[in-house]
């Protein structure tokens, strides 16, 4: 596709249920490569929670060469192919990708830090309050005091979200430079707002429902070693479908020949 003819679609809200049903579809056609590429990300993301700082900063910065691996390889399954071990890092060997990449990867970084640092900043006076001199913080102060905080940076992270959702589709295939397909990114996911809406609310519906059975198997007396081993597979096949729906949201969009 041409850069110069990229236009969003405008898409009716039903089309966020419509994404996770194409994702489903995706899914069933390689479901192995895919439990095994939500199993490697898990690993990835448990690895860089367990590094201090440095660690969270590797897992930001990769997320959109992540997100586009994802894409390519539901762009295969879309177009027939078989997922083969060999084709997961191949297309960061088309030239210029991966370090346009890790550029969008630190774009993001940095947004995130800005955002962040935005939504501590007029509550800081609150949270040394909660923090005290004391060796042993008021845990449970401090976490009051952190719910607007937390609430402020939820704000900022949907229009980061938005802006960044397409950006690693539009840079990585289309070649489009970082502040344009961010902009790209933002008027896609405003004019399919509530589309993504319902997608977003749909996902959380069935996370939460899943994990909400879970607790009741645990009220039933049934072993926690069992629950917790059956929250782990729920966990890796739910971001397996999620991956998939992934690439319906960009096709449907931009009007690409999708599944």
């Amino acid at each position: 596709m041409n850069p110069l003819s990229l236009q969003a679609a405008i898409l009716p809200p039903s089309a966020g249920w419509g994404w996770i049903v194409q994702g489903y579809a995706l899914f069933r056609r390689q479901p192995l490569a895919m439990i095994f590429w939500s199993t490697a990300t898990s690993f990835l993301i448990n690895l860089g929670a367990a590094i201090p700082i440095l660690g969270q900063i590797l897992l930001v910065s990769l997320t959109p060469l992540l997100t586009f691996l994802t894409l390519c390889a539901c762009r295969h399954l879309s177009q027939g192919q078989r997922m083969l071990p060999g084709m997961w890092l191949r297309p960061l060997q088309a030239t210029g990708t991966t370090g346009t990449l890790l550029r969008l990867g630190f774009a993001y970084l940095g947004c995130t830090f800005l955002a962040a640092l935005a939504a501590v900043i007029p509550f800081l006076p609150q949270l040394l309050d909660a923090m005290g001199n004391q060796a042993q913080p008021d845990y449970e102060a401090l976490a009051a005091v952190m719910t607007r905080p937390m609430i402020v940076f939820g704000g900022f992270y949907v229009l980061l979200s938005a802006l960044f959702w397409h950006a690693p589709a539009l840079m990585g295939w289309h070649q489009l430079p970082l502040r344009r397909a961010l902009f790209y990114s933002m008027v896609a996911c405003w004019r399919n707002k509530w589309a993504i809406v319902l997608y977003v609310a749909s996902w959380a519906a069935v996370f939460f429902g899943l994990h909400q059975v879970l607790d009741a198997l645990v009220a039933t007396g049934l072993s926690t070693t069992v629950v917790i081993w059956l929250s782990l597979v729920t966990d890796i096949l739910i971001t397996a479908l999620l991956y998939c729906s992934f690439y319906p949201i960009y096709a449907t969009i931009f009007r690409v020949n999708a599944t």
